[in-house]
């Protein structure tokens, strides 16, 4: 494990890259021994940065969720950050210099109205405890490289792990709906990008259902000694590839019968 000097010095580092827009080096290649495990303390001290700055927590991100991205990340489970109250955009006009390399991901967002908590959590136990799920998109980012500016490889998975999960931005729109009320893995959405059809995809994509990754997080979350509130918005994990936006994109996502909703980087 690393030192608590390493970790608070890593994660000042990803702080300053998201202020001054300047990606970092891997952490993976700086640090061969790196583990999962530092990326998740590395993660959690840069979001204690946050509190200290005034941020408040909203929520939780799912990433990996599909079985594809977990084979090229050479992992077996999904990875999760947190939502802080500055990440979330109304449909319509997104600021591109908040972000360095943003990317956009199709998925569902449970909002909950019951606390989840525990080691053995169902997928009714989610269903249960959801107010409503709701279109969304995540603009994920990337504080440490995608790729080694020298050797050009990819980040691994404790890289991104530590970057917060690379997670930068969350737009809901469309329709509130019962969870009860939809075949939730047959959610199905259109992403567009400046007119042309980029993605298209089925939230079955996410482990089967979109509530497997929420029952897992707050699992994974009882090893803290922490758990999913109520209120929280937990992002299920995308359900489409990542689509790189610049500034002047117009993105329109088109859930069918859940809504539609239409935003552009400025």
């Amino acid at each position: 494990m690393f030192s608590p000097e390493l970790i608070a010095q890593l994660a000042t580092e990803l702080n300053h890259s998201e202020q001054t827009r300047v990606q970092v080096e891997h952490f993976s290649k700086r640090y061969p021994g790196m583990t999962v495990e530092d990326g998740y303390a590395i993660s959690r001290a840069w979001v204690k940065m946050k509190f200290a700055e005034g941020r408040v927590a909203r929520g939780h991100k799912i990433g990996l969720t599909s079985r594809a991205m977990q084979i090229s990340s050479q992992i077996d489970s999904p990875d999760y950050g947190t939502l802080l109250d500055d990440m979330f955009f109304e449909p319509g006009n997104i600021p591109a210099a908040r972000f360095i390399a943003p990317r956009v991901e199709v998925e569902l967002a449970f909002v909950l109205k019951k606390k989840l908590e525990g080691r053995n959590i169902t997928v009714d136990d989610v269903l249960n405890a959801t107010d409503y799920v709701q279109p969304a998109i995540e603009i994920i980012d990337a504080r440490i490289e995608q790729f080694d500016r020298h050797s050009k490889a990819m980040r691994k998975v404790q890289d991104t792990i530590s970057d917060n999960a690379a997670n930068a931005g969350i737009v809901l729109g469309g329709k509130q709906m019962s969870p009860r009320e939809v075949d939730l893995p047959w959610v199905g959405a259109i992403l567009r990008q400046n007119g042309a059809v980029e993605e298209t995809g089925l939230a079955a994509g996410v482990q089967g259902h979109p509530a497997i990754g929420v029952a897992w997080l707050a699992m994974k979350l009882s090893a803290w000694g922490e758990c999913l509130e109520a209120g929280e918005v937990v992002l299920a994990g995308s359900f489409t590839r990542p689509v790189v936006a610049k500034t002047g994109d117009v993105f329109d996502t088109d859930y069918g019968p859940l809504g539609r909703f239409e935003f552009k980087f400025t």
